[in-house]
């Protein structure tokens, strides 16, 4: 619904190096009082099980290398030297393997030692998960291990978003203040998430805010992680009294018409579903759990649609960093490519939108040229009462309902298959977090109307006989069973049995049945959403 390309203006201002350095330069780090860890769960959690601050680990055997290149203060960071089952976790070697390069080189230097950053707010089930950005590889890596910390660890990306006086919508003044307090200007932050500024900072680093004509400061800032913050709260959207009916249903056969005007195909159903890799969810769920706070609420109006019930409920965003964003974008570019087949670009990565008790997500597909491949990633959940499920059709235009966890993510072809999240969330005090990105084939705007290539796997269109085998509240479980088992396991249970949709009708009627929750938690079918 985004399109690629946003019209956010982002400004990444980086701090001056020279005058960061010689802020943070303060002589050489003592190793020999950190602290010696040999299993991961002696590492420092909060109540949530997450880390409650950043880390340095390193091997113990390189402690006397890293003592004498590690001259950067480290705010925010604890060191740590592993050995044991800590060593093998992070690094997987052994005591043994250090002790043997040891006698071998007669010495551990930069070539045989490595290190890693961690990043606050990881869970702890995946804190042995560290990408390959905040990995020292001594063997590969130019600078020594004090420069690497300083610019690949230290250094992060934030940004802010002006929403002071929504009744005025005027810009307010950016400072940056140094170790001294003294203020250094940023220009101004001009009001919406439109004007949202990205800056690259460091941990540590202090930036304030000031209204332009009461010279109030608005916020007064220390970043300890990447992030995004807003000054002042966008106000609500949500209108009891307003209908968006008629809306619907026409935003539904629109959506009905648009998925059939896509010929390429690039999978059996148009999804399927799969797991992020360790590391890589372990940096989206930091991200997500140091941010939680400090969501913004979604900017529906101005002709956004109804494709989320913002005049119902509240929907809440965390932009990412640029180059946070990238580099989680390539790396899951990997994964949809081994999925599709085929060699993709990056087109688009959004934030985090976090849903809410009771929200929808209507049934549509992504924008035509830049939507081939994409992903769904579940980031986090919780207080669910029933499993919120992705519901998607395939190319035969059967209803499936996909179960997802936190780290799950489902591949979709989703400018052609049509896709939704009709059911409300259900559960007291319900949230949801979700990230979208996509892709397309290098180079072509126009894939949607290109005959599939050969190799392409042929479209699951006739699956036999299909019966109810488990009870309709089973989802992703295998509850309809077909004659041709190739269909797998999400076929809803909730709809007449694998029975095609043939039109934006049929759409709109499931809209309708499944948008009433009693408070059993049970889903009926009355015209309740006809009041919209």
């Amino acid at each position: 619904m985004n399109s690629v390309g946003s019209s956010i203006e982002m400004m990444k201002v980086v701090v001056s190096s020279a005058v960061t350095l010689a802020l943070l330069l303060v002589g050489q780090l003592a190793l020999s009082s950190a602290t010696v860890i040999s299993s991961l769960s002696d590492l420092p959690y909060d109540e949530n099980g997450r880390l409650s601050t950043h880390l340095l680990v390193y091997p113990k055997p390189c402690e006397k290398y890293f003592g004498k290149s590690l001259t950067y203060d480290t705010y925010g960071r604890e060191i740590h030297a592993v050995i044991g089952d800590a060593l093998f976790s992070f690094f997987g070697e052994t005591d043994e393997d250090y002790a043997a390069k040891e006698q071998e080189s007669g010495g551990l230097g930069k070539t045989e030692c490595r290190a890693a950053c961690v990043e606050r707010g990881v869970e702890r089930s995946v804190v042995h998960g560290v990408m390959p950005i905040y990995r020292f590889e001594g063997s590969t890596e130019a600078r020594n291990i004090g420069g690497w910390l300083h610019e690949s660890c230290q250094k992060v990306e934030y940004g802010f978003i002006n929403y002071h006086r929504p009744d005025v919508r005027k810009p307010i003044n950016m400072y940056w203040v140094d170790s001294k307090g003294k203020r250094h200007s940023r220009g101004e932050l001009e009001w919406g998430e439109r004007k949202t500024h990205f800056f690259g900072t460091f941990l540590g680093h202090r930036w304030l805010f000031e209204d332009p004509e009461t010279e109030e400061v608005l916020m007064d800032h220390v970043v300890e992680f990447h992030g995004t913050r807003t000054i002042g709260r966008h106000p609500s959207l949500i209108d009891s009294s307003a209908n968006y009916t008629d809306e619907i249903r026409s935003a539904l056969a629109t959506e009905w018409n648009k998925h059939k005007k896509v010929t390429r195909t690039f999978s059996k159903l148009g999804f399927g579903r799969g797991r992020l890799p360790d590391d890589l969810f372990a940096s989206m769920a930091a991200f997500n759990y140091n941010n939680k706070d400090y969501s913004a609420l979604e900017e529906w109006t101005g002709g956004k649609g109804v494709f989320v019930n913002w005049w119902e409920r509240d929907f809440f965003l965390i932009q990412a960093p640029w180059d946070l964003k990238l580099i989680w974008q390539t790396r899951i570019k990997d994964l949809v490519e081994k999925w599709a087949g085929v060699e993709l670009e990056n087109t688009s990565l959004y934030g985090l939108r976090r849903y809410e008790e009771g929200a929808r997500l209507l049934t549509h597909v992504d924008r035509i040229n830049t939507h081939a491949a994409s992903v769904i990633i579940n980031v986090a959940q919780g207080n669910v009462a029933k499993p919120w499920t992705i519901e998607v059709y395939d190319h035969a235009d059967r209803l499936h309902e996909v179960v997802m966890e936190p780290g799950d993510i489902v591949y979709y072809e989703s400018a052609k298959c049509l896709h939704s999240r009709n059911t409300p969330l259900q559960g007291e005090g319900a949230y949801y977090v979700n990230m979208f990105s996509h892709y397309r084939p290098v180079g072509d705007a126009e894939w949607y109307m290109r005959p599939n290539p050969e190799g392409t796997p042929e479209p699951l269109l006739d699956v036999g006989e299909c019966r109810l085998e488990g009870s309709a509240d089973e989802y992703s479980q295998g509850a309809v069973k077909c004659d041709n088992p190739a269909i797998g396991p999400h076929l809803s249970p909730s709809v007449p049995i694998a029975t095609p949709a043939t039109s934006g009708r049929d759409l709109f009627d499931w809209w309708k049945k499944v948008g009433e929750v009693s408070s059993e938690g049970t889903v009926g079918g009355n015209d309740r959403h006809e009041e919209l």
